[in-house]
């Protein structure tokens, strides 16, 4: 495992980060959530490392990160009005998407179902890494399932240790929260899991939704 500090508001991404993923290795990254754990979204070898790593359940889908409108149709099926009208307002920032997955990525990202949630991180460090590399790439949580997501990259180190290739060390993530998760392709939209973009804003932006028990 190699540790390599940054300024997690650069955009300049150590090289040496982008050879490791383009070389199916796993690298651990700040968001302005928590510690992400990256690899190339199209390349499921990588992926399945991913779920290794986290001893996550290969029913659990993970998450990608994308740098731009264009990378999120590569791994989209079709965006919804609802879906645009979400980004325009709160990307890049903590708001992820569910829509359709495309038929070309593996159904391993998405647990074997046929959605996947996707968000431009609007930590810039973090959006470097897509932009740089030229491709999405997954943006789960960088802590074993269960344990709690890492806000600094001790943590990452301490929880992870010798299952990530490399850790980018931007100091402790800003928000420190996790990010709202709404389903475009429920009637109406879903909130799926209620994180920093609060429910009110959502409401602004979608009008109807539909909500978990309990939460308003």
């Amino acid at each position: 495992m190699e540790i390599i500090g940054v300024d997690q508001k650069s955009q300049d991404v150590p090289r040496r980060a982008l050879e490791m993923l383009r070389d199916g290795g796993l690298v651990a990254f700040p968001t302005e959530t928590f510690y992400a754990l990256g690899a190339v979204a199209a390349d499921e070898v990588a992926v399945t490392r991913v779920f290794a790593a986290k001893r996550r359940p290969p029913s659990d889908p993970v998450p990608v990160l994308v740098a731009d409108r264009t990378q999120w149709r590569q791994v989209v099926a079709e965006l919804p009005q609802s879906a645009v009208r979400l980004a325009d307002r709160f990307w890049p920032g903590p708001l992820t998407i569910v829509c359709r997955m495309a038929p070309s990525l593996s159904r391993a990202l998405a647990g074997g179902g046929e959605t996947i949630g996707v968000r431009q991180p609007g930590l810039p460090i973090a959006a470097a890494i897509c932009h740089m590399l030229g491709a999405p790439i997954v943006g789960t949580s960088a802590n074993t399932h269960g344990f709690p997501s890492p806000v600094t990259a001790v943590q990452v180190a301490l929880d992870l240790g010798a299952n990530v290739d490399l850790i980018l060390d931007g100091g402790r993530c800003p928000l420190a929260r996790p990010s709202t998760v709404v389903d475009v392709t429920r009637t109406p939209p879903g909130v799926v899991r209620v994180g920093a973009v609060p429910l009110a804003a959502i409401r602004e932006v979608l009008g109807e939704i539909a909500v978990p028990d309990g939460v308003r």
